[in-house]
């Protein structure tokens, strides 16, 4: 019996790689989706060395992200898959789906690269398929479960945020090529299962904020991923949207578009001023201390997204009023995202004064 108390212990004590790759966080494609998306708002109000220069960064950025999970992939397989696996860090993974298709955004809208853009759709079509249902079978036919309250966070509204990509980059394509029927079926189907996933989240998580006690930890920048993917649902919807003249498939949803449009614009407005009104309430009255982590790239990217989302609403729905705010959301994401990247850089010499 003592023998086995000590293997016990011996394996619980067992050292973990510290490896960055063996460490990686499933999220940081947020990175690449976060400037991916300003990089096109830079490109709406006509800023186009910002787009250019931030377009560039989101590339190299996936391309050491990408390798880095491969060799994960290849040299800790058990971490990697515990981790897709995982209730509060599995659906992390869609970051890649979402950062692939942005990409092929900047590159389409940008850069005028179709076949760059088409690439893209069609591995992050793959792609969300392996991941989506790996981290869902993981979740669901796991034998030990964690409860709601430390289960759900706000990474499982990237459920939502992957097939919306989906959406509007098979959107775009639409645009550039004319009718084209499975285009047409995937980014309609996407955008539809991502509104109703949408519903299923924002319900679930909304109960644990409203009857569980809120703890500091809990308010943490994934949740502000609840705003960014209503944003993506506007963007995906005006993107169709405005296709109707080349998609007769598109024009015969309009109404349930702009329907759709409003309430997803709606929502990712009504969760602004929540998420700010929290983050105030974590910072400054519970004193949990600035200090960077990968997650904060969570909190850029629906920044990002709200001022493009809204930007393309106004082009399909004709709100000129709100022009403005793209103006605002642009600066305020820029802002946010300097501070977010000085801060990627700063810590590891940070930790370097501290060993030294």
């Amino acid at each position: 019996m003592a023998q086995d108390e000590t293997d016990s212990d011996a394996t619980v004590a067992a050292p973990q790689p510290v490896s960055p790759i063996a460490n990686l966080f499933p999220g940081y494609f947020a990175l690449v989706l976060a400037t991916g998306i300003i990089a096109i708002g830079a490109d709406q109000q006509n800023l186009r060395l910002l787009a250019n220069t931030l377009f560039g960064i989101a590339a190299l950025a996936f391309l050491v992200l990408f390798i880095m999970t491969l060799l994960r992939l290849l040299l800790y397989p058990k971490l990697l898959f515990s981790d897709l696996t995982h209730h509060s860090l599995g659906f992390s993974f869609l970051t890649l789906v979402a950062a692939i298709n942005v990409l092929g955004g900047c590159a389409a809208d940008i850069q005028k690269w179709w076949t760059v853009a088409e690439f893209c759709w069609g591995f992050g079509l793959l792609l969300l398929v392996m991941l989506i249902y790996s981290s869902l079978f993981g979740v669901i036919l796991r034998s030990e479960k964690p409860p709601m309250g430390t289960g759900i966070n706000g990474t499982w509204f990237l459920l939502t945020v992957s097939l919306e990509s989906v959406a509007v980059l098979g959107g775009i394509l639409l645009g550039h090529t004319g009718p084209n029927e499975g285009i047409e079926l995937v980014t309609a189907s996407a955008f539809t299962l991502g509104i109703v996933l949408y519903l299923v989240v924002v319900t679930m998580l909304f109960q644990r904020w409203s009857f569980s006690v809120l703890d500091p930890e809990d308010a943490q920048p994934p949740s502000w991923i609840a705003a960014g993917a209503a944003a993506i649902m506007v963007l995906a919807g005006s993107t169709m949207l405005g296709t109707r003249e080349l998609i007769p498939r598109f024009e015969s949803l309009a109404p349930f578009l702009e329907g759709m449009i409003m309430l997803a614009w709606a929502t990712a407005t009504f969760w602004l001023p929540v998420l700010v009104g929290i983050g105030i309430w974590r910072h400054l009255i519970r004193r949990v201390p600035f200090s960077y982590d990968p997650s904060y790239w969570a909190l850029v990217f629906p920044l990002g997204m709200y001022g493009v989302a809204t930007y393309k609403m106004i082009s399909v729905l004709d709100f000129e009023s709100l022009s403005v705010v793209t103006q605002a959301a642009l600066i305020v994401s820029l802002v946010a995202w300097v501070v977010v990247f000085t801060g990627m850089f700063r810590q590891p010499l940070r930790r370097k004064s501290r060993a030294s």
